[in-house]
């Protein structure tokens, strides 16, 4: 079975957050079921630079109105489309804003492009291969199945939704130059609350929807969650499935992990805490004295409720801990951050900015790592710190409800707890919920077991990939045969 994923990033080539992991990964572990996966991506600076050898498959003459090459690559173990186009793609800053931190003006058309490159291809733009279906992630690439329904192309598209607060939200204006014709501007297409909306675009016409947590897929439902689409949702319910994201068991092993000074497992935890010094001195924090590190590595936003992280470092502090936190984003919460960092030197660090190296080290030498989201719809970050012997502590909403499982007194009888969870979502949920870790770190034998019982749950790709699976090959079984003449758009 050939799937056709449509990707605005993708690991180890691009990433900004946990879309990147997932794409890098989901394709590597439906290998093993029969599935080959080839994923098209934006041809950024980033990803150009990475590609040793690339062959040229196509050249696109008009892309709305823009000039772009095909390339074909292989980046440890992905099957890569590349699509070069270098007066959408070829500009400093990262895949969405520019070098200042602002959105890139024309984003509306740089993934308007890669979604109709993708409708060209599903609709057999390359001799001799076409996708058995088509899988879209996000706001960036959901337009893909809109232009294949208007194109007359029917091969299967599931789409996920990584984060429903992101949908591509722009002026009605643009629809002339999307290529569409004036239909497309209808409750049952792009309109949206009088814009246009990309993400409901490809929610409307994609086959199945998924997302990636059974519980976000339910919260997403409300209008507290849905962010405006609940609507649309509840009206495609019945296509609404949950699978929970996994992680790449091989990028994220403390047994070998390269960029741990010390590499443990759960027969050997002490030496975890051999990681502490090299921790403490990359971000210039006090000696260790013993107490517990907490730690954040996140988009710095309101979603991710990293401010109240601000007003509650002090429980932390008073209490003898120290606090790391790693990550960019909304830039009053990154001040609001440095400036209490400032009252605290040597017990707080701020890293403004993200790279893996130092996430690992992150995970690999703290004691506990902090969500606080006010929603989350799986989060990676926890369960990367359950492989890792962090203790994690967690707003009860979306992923995290489901992957971490409260330390109250019944699960701790049972010996199944692996972090604390909070709810209300608040800052004194927040300080409630951290008490109790420093209470739990004050208890040598009960952190200990919480460490090991995190360590020992499961969470790769391997079922996920099997619910992935199913749900390919109940629409491919369902599916006529593709049609191959798809009809090239052009502007009305």
């Amino acid at each position: 079975m050939k799937i056709l994923s449509v990707t605005s990033e993708i690991y180890p080539l691009i990433k900004t957050g946990g879309l990147a992991d997932v794409t890098g990964s989901l394709p590597k572990a439906l290998s093993p079921l029969g599935i080959e996966t080839t994923s098209l991506i934006p041809g950024y600076p980033r990803v150009m630079r990475q590609l040793q050898q690339t062959t040229p498959l196509l050249e696109f003459d008009d892309l709305l109105g823009e000039r772009a090459t095909l390339l074909h690559a292989q980046v440890e173990g992905l099957d890569l489309l590349v699509l070069d186009a270098p007066a959408l793609y070829d500009r400093s800053g990262g895949p969405y804003v520019d070098g200042d931190g602002k959105d890139h003006p024309d984003n509306w058309k740089r993934f308007a492009v890669l979604s109709l490159a993708a409708a060209e291809i599903a609709g057999g733009a390359l001799p001799g291969w076409l996708p058995d279906l088509v899988h879209t992630h996000d706001w960036q690439s959901a337009m893909t199945s809109v232009y294949m329904r208007e194109a007359g192309c029917m091969t299967p598209v599931v789409i996920t939704i990584h984060n429903i607060a992101f949908q591509g939200q722009y002026p009605a204006g643009l629809l002339r130059h999307l290529g569409l014709p004036p239909e497309a501007y209808s409750m049952d297409r792009l309109e949206y609350f009088g814009d246009i909306s990309f993400l409901k675009g490809g929610l409307q016409t994609a086959d199945v929807i998924t997302t990636v947590s059974p519980t976000y897929a339910r919260e997403i439902l409300t209008p507290r969650f849905g962010m405006g689409l609940n609507g649309v949702l509840n009206e495609r319910v019945e296509v609404l499935r949950g699978i929970v994201n996994g992680i790449d068991m091989d990028v994220w092993d403390p047994t070998i992990d390269d960029f741990l000074p010390q590499t443990f497992d759960i027969a050997n935890l002490r030496r975890k805490r051999e990681n502490r010094k090299p921790l403490l001195e990359r971000f210039g924090l006090d000696e260790d004295d013993g107490g517990p590190i907490f730690s954040a590595v996140s988009r710095l936003t309101w979603q991710k409720g990293i401010d109240m992280l601000a007003d509650t470092a002090d429980e932390v502090i008073h209490n003898g801990g120290r606090i790391i936190i790693v990550g960019q984003g909304d830039h009053a919460i990154e001040q609001a951050l440095l400036q209490t960092a400032a009252r605290y030197p040597g017990r707080m660090a701020v890293h403004i900015g993200y790279d893996e190296p130092t996430a690992h080290l992150v995970q690999g030498g703290s004691d506990s790592i902090v969500q606080p989201s006010r929603f989350e719809p799986c989060g990676l970050t926890q369960l990367y710190a359950l492989r890792y012997g962090c203790v994690p502590v967690v707003s009860r909403t979306g992923g995290l409800s489901e992957t971490i499982i409260d330390a109250n007194d019944a699960a701790m009888s049972a010996r199944v707890a692996t972090g604390f969870q909070f709810h209300p979502v608040t800052t004194n949920g927040l300080r409630l919920a951290l008490r109790r870790a420093l209470h739990a770190y004050e208890q040598p034998k009960m952190w200990a077991r919480l460490q090991n019982q995190g360590m020992k749950t499961k969470f790769s790709w391997e079922r996920s990939a099997q619910q992935y699976a199913a749900v390919y090959r109940s629409l491919a079984h369902k599916a006529s045969s593709p049609q191959t003449g798809l009809r090239r758009l052009k502007f009305w």
